[in-house]
């Protein structure tokens, strides 16, 4: 079992950044691939970004490329997610999420645990 707890989000300004935590218990989280996904009102969860469980492949969706940066601590159990760049339509609450394999897909059943989540807010 693994329990993720995000941290990191708030408000900020169109074009500023933000750095989003997960921390991880348990010690298969360097075994377990790991993603960020998000969700804002009305809609449906959607991928956001995915790291495999030696931080050497990445994927993002398009809207990100560029802009957000997904990277791990394996040695402190911590998932990141460097936005910059920030725009209105990146307003969302974000979960980090893993899954039971070395290497994960972008879909939300690819994952098998979940943190909470954290509110981003980007006002303009």
């Amino acid at each position: 079992q693994v329990q993720l707890i995000e941290s990191g989000g708030g408000l900020v300004q169109v074009g500023g950044s933000l750095r989003l935590s997960c921390a991880a218990s348990g010690r298969t989280f360097s075994s377990y691939a790991m993603g960020w996904f998000r969700q804002a009102p009305g809609k449906e969860r959607e991928f956001v970004a995915a790291i495999s469980w030696n931080g050497l492949t990445t994927t993002y969706t398009d809207s990100v490329k560029g802009r957000f940066t997904i990277s791990r601590s394996n040695a402190k159990r911590t998932l990141y997610l460097q936005m910059n760049s920030l725009k209105p339509e990146d307003t969302a609450v974000y979960y980090c999420a893993a899954a039971r394999t070395a290497y994960s897909g972008t879909g939300y059943g690819d994952y098998d645990y979940w943190g909470q989540g954290t509110q981003v807010t980007v006002s303009s």
